[in-house]
């Protein structure tokens, strides 16, 4: 064979006596030959890999992957694809985790099969073959008790640990037809963590079920038919909010480890409702409800929603009474001279903070003892300031508005008064705000001319009995006049107008330290 030749250059033998005279004469050591300047490639291994189907014959319809995990082969990701069967690779030295997907193709009935076969403890420091054997896997059967469900689709997730790194490998399937199995010398202990979601549907919701497992080895199959008792209910309401396009868009997850979730359309108001598996641990929601107007949709989520076998859990989305509330974010806070407020103005009833607020209008405003700082609009309840440096009485000032927002929540407004002087760090500024509660129906409504009971909750800085005064109000003319509400028990009791009337809400607190809130929600619900 005839090679190109290559430009003439100094052997290297030649090239390192160079070195070392020139290092000579200049009075240094010789760096010793061999050291950091003349590393050694990373040791290299073969790593051959055997592809048998359920008969035990050589099969081409596989996807493996080959990922390093520590060692010099850490950065190392490979897959394999040889028609034979059979694949050679060359690796760096080092811990790897190997997966493998082999389709079976159609059994007899056309059912396609995947055998999936996970070798978490790799260990390349030699020439190794490995052979993955579609006879050593085993079923995964995990069902729910209704036999009428219906397969949606299932996730299997092994993650591994080893020296500090972690990876994490995964197969989807879009069939009951799943086996799984274990391959190769068992990891350090607790290396192995495992997770396993499989989603049925039904008419109304579904069963999300799901195993985890901890250890040493991958699974080699898994069997579970859960009983009705063994599963905990999450009911998740649609209501009938502000200019919806009557369907909502509702998913649900398992908030610990890797997962697959479930989502389905909800017309408004409606409820989906799921069962799912406990042990899977607590779960996160997410709701998006689309606008008859076609602007930007609503998008709420609720994290680590706990659950327990036998319990309902029902979490009701985009309700009245919108109002302000606070999260564990701090909604004005200072750092040096700047003064920045984010107070969410449109929880929905329930408290949840939508991520794209549904208003036509808004506008903040910041006053330094009675002087304007300066205003933003079109932002609810946000606004960034810089103050005079120093000790001065702030007012902070904000409204929304929403035209189609009829009965529930057509205009929120609030303001705060509270001293501040320069901070050296961010500091949470002390605010307050109330949130109303009443029990309505899934359309957002009461019923005319009925004794309604309000529970009245404070939030913020005048929490905790940190309250000194507290004044709640109801008007039936959307603010133009006022009828103080007796607070007894921490509820207000509201005598609803006659139907298609609109109520509003206002409160007027401080609290211990003399920093004040007087808030307004102007037409928070309807009669019916």
């Amino acid at each position: 064979m005839t090679t190109a030749s290559a430009p003439r250059s100094v052997p290297r033998r030649n090239a390192l006596r160079a070195l070392a005279v020139a290092v000579a004469l200049a009075g240094a050591s010789t760096p010793a030959l061999g050291g950091p300047a003349f590393a050694a490639e990373p040791e290299t291994y073969t790593l051959t890999v055997r592809h048998l189907d359920r008969a035990g014959q050589a099969t081409a319809p596989y996807r493996t992957s080959v990922t390093g995990i520590s060692g010099p082969g850490a950065d190392t990701s490979v897959r394999l694809d040889a028609p034979s069967g059979v694949t050679t690779v060359r690796l760096p030295k080092g811990r790897y985790v190997l997966d493998s997907n082999l389709t079976s193709g159609l059994e007899p009935g056309g059912t396609i099969w995947t055998d999936w076969i996970v070798q978490p403890r790799l260990d390349l420091d030699h020439d190794t073959t490995v052979t993955v054997d579609a006879r050593t896997t085993a079923l995964v059967d995990v069902r729910p008790p209704d036999g009428s469900a219906r397969f949606r689709h299932s996730g299997m997730f092994v993650e591994v640990t080893h020296e500090g790194a972690t990876r994490t490998v995964n197969v989807a399937n879009g069939s009951p037809n799943l086996r799984v199995a274990h391959l190769g010398p068992q990891t350090e202990a607790g290396a192995v963590k495992q997770w396993f979601d499989v989603n049925w549907d039904t008419d109304t919701g579904g069963y999300l079920l799901g195993r985890t497992s901890t250890g040493t080895r991958a699974l080699t199959g898994l069997s579970k038919h859960y009983s009705a008792q063994e599963l905990a209910t999450v009911n998740i309401r649609g209501a009938a909010g502000p200019g919806g396009a009557g369907t909502a868009l509702v998913s649900l997850q398992p908030s610990n480890g890797a997962s697959i979730g479930e989502s389905r359309s909800v017309t408004t108001p409606g409820t989906a409702t799921f069962h799912v598996a406990p042990e899977r641990g607590t779960w996160d929601i997410g709701v998006t409800v689309p606008r008859a107007d076609g602007s930007r949709p609503t998008y709420y989520t609720e994290d680590r929603v706990a659950v327990r076998a036998g319990a309902t859990t029902t979490r009701t989305f985009d309700g009245p009474v919108f109002g302000p509330a606070l999260t564990d974010r701090p909604a004005v806070s200072r750092d040096g001279d700047r003064i920045t407020a984010d107070v969410p103005l449109l929880a929905d009833g329930d408290g949840h903070v939508p991520w794209t607020p549904s208003f036509d209008t808004a506008y903040t405003s910041l006053y330094r003892d009675g002087v304007l700082v300066g205003a933003a609009s079109d932002a609810a309840g946000r606004g960034e300031f810089t103050v005079t440096p120093g000790t001065a009485g702030y007012r902070l000032a904000t409204t929304a508005t929403r035209k189609a927002a009829a009965g529930a929540t057509t205009r929120v407004t609030a303001s705060w008064t509270f001293a501040s002087a320069t901070t050296a760090a961010p500091t949470a500024l002390p605010v307050s705000v109330v949130r109303f509660a009443p029990g309505l129906d899934p359309s957002g409504t009461a019923t005319a001319g009925s004794a309604l009971r309000i529970p009245v909750t404070v939030q913020g800085a005048a929490a905790d009995g940190r309250v000194r005064s507290l004044t709640v109000s109801s008007s039936t003319d959307g603010g133009a006049s006022w009828t103080r509400l007796p607070l007894d028990a921490g509820a207000v009791i509201v005598h609803n107008p006659p139907a298609g009337t609109t109520v509003s809400l206002r409160a007027e607190l401080t609290d211990t330290d003399g920093n004040t809130l007087d808030q307004t929600i102007t037409e928070a619900y309807r009669t019916r």
